[in-house]
């Protein structure tokens, strides 16, 4: 199962996660990360965050990304979820989840999933500060997690 969803809705890490593994025994690791909205960013306190995208084009960006991590890895199933619009401090944001026969091969593809989710996927964060509101882009350390892809 390869599959890319973006929603406004939130999602349960246990349902997915049950639905990726379902009934396929050839799984011996399932790898996911969720990454939550944070309270604080740069120093500033952040009250809500909205994340914008454009349909289709996203979407179609987010499956390229899976599809690239299945060439590279021998993977049996990968799951993104990706949230848009106004979310909240500990709100979810974005589920990656992969699986494969082995560990190595899951942790991996998941990492690289969301390393290039981080950096080229067509999403704008706006955070709300006691400031004002702020864009948020990709940090240096973003770059640089995707950079170690490229001598993989």
């Amino acid at each position: 199962m390869m599959a890319v969803r973006v929603q406004t809705a939130d999602f349960d890490l246990s349902t997915e996660m049950a639905a990726l593994r379902a009934q396929d025994a050839r799984i011996g690791a399932l790898v996911s990360f969720v990454g939550t909205v944070r309270d604080m960013n740069d120093g500033a306190s952040v009250a809500a965050m909205e994340l914008e995208h454009y349909p289709g084009m996203t979407e179609q960006a987010l499956e390229k990304i899976v599809a690239e991590a299945c060439e590279r890895w021998p993977l049996y199933g990968a799951l993104v979820v990706h949230r848009v619009g106004p979310l909240a401090p500990l709100d979810q944001i974005v589920l990656v989840a992969c699986t494969a026969a082995h560990r190595g091969e899951a942790f991996a593809a998941c990492e690289f999933i969301i390393d290039y989710l981080k950096t080229d996927a067509p999403f704008w964060k706006k955070e709300q500060t006691p400031d004002g509101a702020r864009w948020v882009d990709a940090r240096v350390s973003d770059d640089a997690a995707l950079a170690k892809w490229a001598a993989v």
